[in-house]
């Protein structure tokens, strides 16, 4: 018996879908491994006992384009009269007993730390540390939070170790009185300055409190 055509389906007449075509993704944009800046500020604190609220001398030092365009350094007055760290940096009760405190003096020089890429310091998080704590004890809003420490600055950048701020100024003779503030707060901007060419590494920033 002769067979006839074999009937369609309709489902089989059905136009065939496309097959997907994976698109590739773009690759997510690097962050940058290297932060390059213009202006920023270096501080170095001295304090007068264990507590972060001690301080008793501040040095300021802001740099733009390359060049120190401002340096400041105060004495002041510790809420107590105890002087743990004298030994170190020099500074008695008698040397602070007529400097203003720290919620008078802070208003007059805040403004030295606004519109700076960041603020420097040697072992950053000690002087982080004793900004906020004075900041908090007076009522007081404290800077923005991006730091660059210069301890760690020194190890990604030039592998220089130990690296005490010490050791770094004498890796590139940079002229130091340690535990004055005005002198460390001047060297820390100068390392900084060492690496204007090739920019920061993330590495040496501070994370977020």
């Amino acid at each position: 018996m002769r067979k006839g055509p074999l009937k369609t389906s309709p489902l089989n007449r059905l136009p065939k879908r496309p097959r997907k075509v994976a698109v590739p993704k773009k690759p997510r944009p690097k962050k940058p491994a290297h932060v390059f800046f213009n202006r920023f500020a270096a501080i170095d604190f001295e304090t007068a006992d264990f507590g972060r609220d001690s301080a008793c001398a501040l040095g300021i030092v802001v740099v733009e384009n390359g060049k120190i365009v401002k340096k400041e350094y105060s004495l002041i007055r510790p809420p107590r009269r105890d002087f743990v760290f004298s030994y170190l940096h020099g500074i008695t009760w008698r040397d602070v007993a007529s400097k203003p405190a720290f919620g008078d003096f802070w208003p007059t020089v805040k403004d030295l730390l606004d519109n700076v890429d960041f603020i420097a310091a040697h072992n950053a998080s000690f002087d982080r540390s004793v900004l906020h704590a004075c900041c908090d004890m007076h009522g007081h809003r404290p800077p923005l939070d991006k730091y660059v420490c210069t301890m760690k600055l020194a190890r990604r950048l030039w592998d220089i170790r130990p690296t005490k701020l010490s050791d770094v100024c004498r890796h590139f003779a940079i002229d130091l009185m340690h535990h004055d503030a005005a002198s460390d707060a001047l060297a820390c901007a100068n390392i900084v300055l060492k690496a204007r060419d090739t920019g920061v590494p993330v590495g040496a920033f501070l994370s977020k409190n």
